[in-house]
């Protein structure tokens, strides 16, 4: 079944922390954005103070299993934890430019990630892509012509006449 409607995107603005160290961090504000038409992923955007936002994309389920149990390797690692009495998630990121510590509130994340899990049920992010009904368009359209049937996609280096 087909998504014609429009995407819908599912945003919440909040503070994070990026952890300088044990005893200092530094206010981050980013925006978390989910949409219905890249179903598998959630987008965060920090606003460094820089010209240009830093932006990072990964899996919604990497997100969703972090907020209550430590997972992900390489790149982006999440995990649940408490600082000063408050419940944070951890999200750990390394890129060429360098890696990052953020700290993002718990509540509000899971808050967002609710919603984000109400538009787009787990399970059920294939149907928002429409990849059946592309592939049964595709195949539906096929040419019907006997000239590109008959004809050799890729023409043989042997000469015509049998000469090497």
């Amino acid at each position: 079944m087909r998504n014609n409607t429009e995407p819908t995107t599912v945003e919440r603005e909040l503070e994070l922390k990026l952890v300088l160290s044990p005893e200092r961090s530094v206010p981050v504000p980013a925006r978390l954005a989910y949409r219905t038409d890249d179903p598998y992923a959630v987008h965060i955007t920090f606003h460094i103070g820089s010209e240009h936002p830093v932006n990072w994309t990964f899996a919604r389920e990497l997100l969703v299993e972090g907020v209550f149990r430590a997972c992900g390797h390489g790149d982006v690692r999440i995990w649940p934890t408490k600082v000063d009495g408050r419940s944070v998630v951890l999200m750990a990121l390394s890129s060429p430019d360098g890696d990052a510590l953020l700290e993002a509130p718990s509540p509000q994340v899971s808050a967002w990630l609710e919603r984000t899990l109400r538009t787009v049920p787990p399970g059920t992010e294939s149907e928002r892509l429409g990849i059946d009904d592309g592939l049964a368009e595709l195949l539906a359209t096929t040419v019907v012509g006997d000239d590109l049937w008959l004809r050799d996609p890729w023409p043989s280096d042997e000469s015509q006449d049998g000469e090497l």
